[in-house]
């Protein structure tokens, strides 16, 4: 099985309206990342750009569709699809969430969340290994932005990624943003779930903003909304993050409200700065 190795640098998502700035010269950034289904299609524009891009750098391919949280099955043709998308660009890390998306033949446009027991365990297992079977190498598994706890969940979130990761040997995905996120929607201490998460395990970090708003108490409701720069707070975190595992290849996330090339650099330069911090001190 492949592992893992995308480079300990900032990265960002590409956006197509991006690309004529990032091909006209080299750029401060250690990979790219997309979403796989952009890239599902035989040909066309979309492929033509990746293609460039993957002559100069790192590629990140980050899916949303697999439902790996479902207890149905997975959709093969959709996993047949994602394997001729891996061997086409040969990505240095995929990616996916734990969470579900699919019901029978309906796709639903969210990541929804799951109760983190035995029986869901053993599923999303079982469909982890599948992934990295069909695919050949290592897939890094997603902490979740939720907004709901389920009262049948008898694991931690942390004791239960750390168990799929035990069992499949694969990579977790940390996403710092979501850490914060969740934890405030549920009264939690995100030190304390950090303090919980299995570091050791992590070949990537994402870093995004989110949306503020309250709930019907009046109590603080965070989205995940990726459409602003990146919070103080999930800076601090993802600094902290950075003391206990060094440096790690850190993804800018910024899907809706795409903002000009210069802005989305600018936030890549930040991590990279508390990169280079992190670095120093591994080799102190």
């Amino acid at each position: 099985m492949k592992p893992s190795h995308l480079p300990p640098r900032a990265g960002v998502g590409f956006k197509p309206e991006h690309f004529s700035e990032i091909d006209a010269a080299r750029q401060p950034v250690g990979f790219f990342e997309v979403h796989a289904e952009n890239y599902m299609g035989a040909g066309g524009p979309p492929h033509t750009r990746l293609a460039r891009l993957r002559e100069d750098y790192a590629l990140s391919i980050h899916g949303v569709g697999l439902s790996i949280g479902s207890m149905q099955p997975l959709d093969r043709d959709h996993l047949a699809r994602l394997k001729v998308l891996c061997e086409r660009y040969q990505p240095e890390s995929f990616s996916e969430h734990l969470a579900w998306s699919s019901h029978d033949t309906v796709f639903l446009n969210d990541l929804l969340p799951l109760p983190y027991t035995q029986d869901t365990l053993s599923r999303v297992v079982e469909h982890v290994d599948q992934v990295q079977e069909a695919l050949g190498r290592q897939m890094l598994l997603e902490n979740p932005a939720t907004y709901l706890l389920f009262a049948e969940s008898t694991l931690e979130e942390t004791a239960f990624l750390a168990e799929v990761s035990r069992r499949t040997g694969c990579g977790l995905l940390l996403d710092v943003n979501n850490v914060f996120v969740a934890a405030t929607n549920h009264h939690l201490d995100p030190y304390d779930y950090l303090a919980r998460f299995p570091l050791d395990q992590v070949r990537e970090i994402h870093l995004s903003g989110h949306s503020e708003a309250t709930d019907d108490h009046s109590a603080p409701l965070l989205i995940d909304s990726h459409d602003t720069p990146v919070k103080d707070p999930v800076w601090a975190l993802y600094a902290h993050v950075l003391e206990r595992t060094g440096p790690v290849a850190s993804l800018i996330e910024w899907d809706n409200d795409v903002p000009a090339w210069p802005v989305l650099k600018a936030e890549a330069e930040a991590a990279n700065t508390l990169l280079a911090k992190a670095r120093q001190r591994s080799a102190a």
